[in-house]
């Protein structure tokens, strides 16, 4: 990097880290000579950058106890990033000031191992710890050509969150439990709903994730092998496993059954709206208890319940997001020291607490089975059970950059919007999808292959029971 660039580079981390939210208990206390310790030695500080902010009141409490109570001098430096996670990752070890330990999610790991950012973890895992995790390794997800890069914490549980009262005001007994089902009773709630300003659906459909929050999990329980769009069995990309859903969006938009200006809303504008009752039903994940709690209080009776399935079977499991939590980076000279840190917060006292507390739904076999449920009203619906699961990793996030034109999610909420011919738009996306993942294939970016034997209703149980 030039001296220019370097300089650029310096300046913008310097920026970012000032718009995060750094802690330590020691912070105003002077360092390196042990004089204000009483004359004990000065502590090794391990910095930690992470993206979450949900949970950064749990996670400052447990630090400031390992500061305390750790046996080898160690003190944790916690920064809290605003915005530009990644961004500011990437400029950090441009410019040699990365962090000790990162906070990675599961579809980063590969592109970060790639770039040279993180550390195997292996030779610091004892086989009793590994023996904890072995149900939860995932290639491409927390393995990387054989090596550990990092260990899962708590996953992304989709369910159909729903408003209670409007529900019982249209005189609605259950949730759906076919796409069908999905569609008349938006407009149930539609009608119901009238006289509040309330509609039966909405989605954050700004987001061009925001398709993929409703099809993925749909698609998944349904039995239909595919994740992210790659079919599993068949090692090809196959996007008519989403057309059921497409159609039903679709469907409640023409009928009127879904918020307007759901296009341009965001997941927190959402939230809003349904806490003040203006939404009968959305799907998200397993944050949403903690949401409803504190960020935006629920103003009504909410629930939660599986996704709806295609023709109301459950003939696989829905897909748990998850896989990765921390890592060690490749360029710390304290990485024994850093791995102390991460095996405390993966200890079961810190997870279990995570779980118990509401922060997240844990994973984690060993954590789940004596856990108790979460403090948090809401987290009831959110439970693993037999039909939530993890699986392979499909090859997405490599292909992605590979893909020329509109991408999945785009096409599909361009179809939800404006129409059009559905089976041309599908195989249009087979088509480029299936060119990106040759490429991929053929630069060794990925190891992805069918797997005629994949079942997903075999992986029922596998989380939950």
């Amino acid at each position: 990097m030039s001296k220019k660039g370097n300089a650029i580079a310096l300046s913008l981390v310097a920026t970012v880290m000032l718009a995060g939210c750094s802690s330590s208990p020691a912070e105003n206390q002077p360092q390196g000579s042990g004089a204000a310790a009483g004359g004990s030695a000065a502590k090794t500080k391990i910095t930690y950058w992470t993206n979450d902010r949900s949970d950064a009141d749990y996670i400052k409490q447990v630090i400031q106890k390992f500061n305390e109570t750790n046996k080898d001098n160690l003190e944790v430096e916690l920064t809290v990033m605003a915005d530009n996670y990644d961004q500011s990752v990437d400029i950090s070890f441009a410019s040699k000031q990365a962090p000790d330990i990162l906070r990675v999610d599961f579809n980063k790991v590969v592109p970060w191992v790639k770039k040279g950012f993180l550390t195997p973890l292996d030779p610091y895992i004892s086989e009793d710890m590994k023996a904890k995790f072995t149900s939860t390794f995932a290639e491409e997800k927390n393995i990387y050509e054989g090596k550990i890069y990092s260990l899962p914490n708590v996953g992304q549980i989709w369910r159909l969150v729903y408003n209670v009262d409007l529900f019982e005001k249209a005189g609605i007994k259950s949730p759906p439990t076919t796409l069908q089902e999905l569609v008349d009773t938006a407009k149930k709630l539609t009608e119901a709903g009238k006289s509040t300003g309330a509609y039966g659906f909405a989605g954050s459909f700004k987001s061009s994730s925001a398709f993929d929050r409703v099809a993925y999990p749909i698609a998944t329980l349904s039995g239909t092998n595919v994740v992210e769009g790659y079919n599993l069995k068949t090692g090809q990309y196959d996007f008519g496993a989403y057309k059921e859903t497409v159609e039903a969006l679709r469907q409640m938009r023409l009928d009127g059954s879904m918020l307007p200006g759901s296009e341009a809303l965001d997941i927190d504008p959402l939230r809003a709206q349904f806490a003040q009752g203006k939404i009968g039903m959305y799907v998200n994940h397993s944050a949403e208890p903690a949401v409803y709690n504190t960020q935006f209080p629920a103003q009504i009776k909410w629930a939660s319940a599986p996704v709806p399935t295609i023709d109301g079977n459950k003939k696989g499991a829905s897909l748990v997001n998850g896989g990765a939590y921390l890592s060690i980076s490749a360029e710390s000279d304290k990485k024994d020291k850093a791995w102390k840190f991460i095996e405390y917060m993966y200890s079961d006292e810190v997870q279990t607490g995570y779980h118990e507390k509401g922060y997240g739904v844990s994973i984690l076999p060993h954590i789940t089975a004596n856990a108790k449920q979460g403090e948090l009203p809401g987290m009831e619906g959110f439970v693993p059970t037999a039909f939530d699961a993890i699986y392979p990793a499909a090859p997405t996030y490599t292909v992605e950059g590979k893909v020329e034109g509109v991408k999945k999610s785009d096409a599909f909420t361009k179809y939800m919007i404006q129409g059009g011919d559905l089976d041309q738009v599908i195989a249009d996306l087979n088509t480029r999808y299936n060119a990106a993942l040759d490429k991929v294939k053929a630069a060794g970016d990925t190891k992805a292959k069918a797997d005629p034997s994949f079942d997903s209703a075999k992986l029922q149980g596998t989380l939950g029971k």
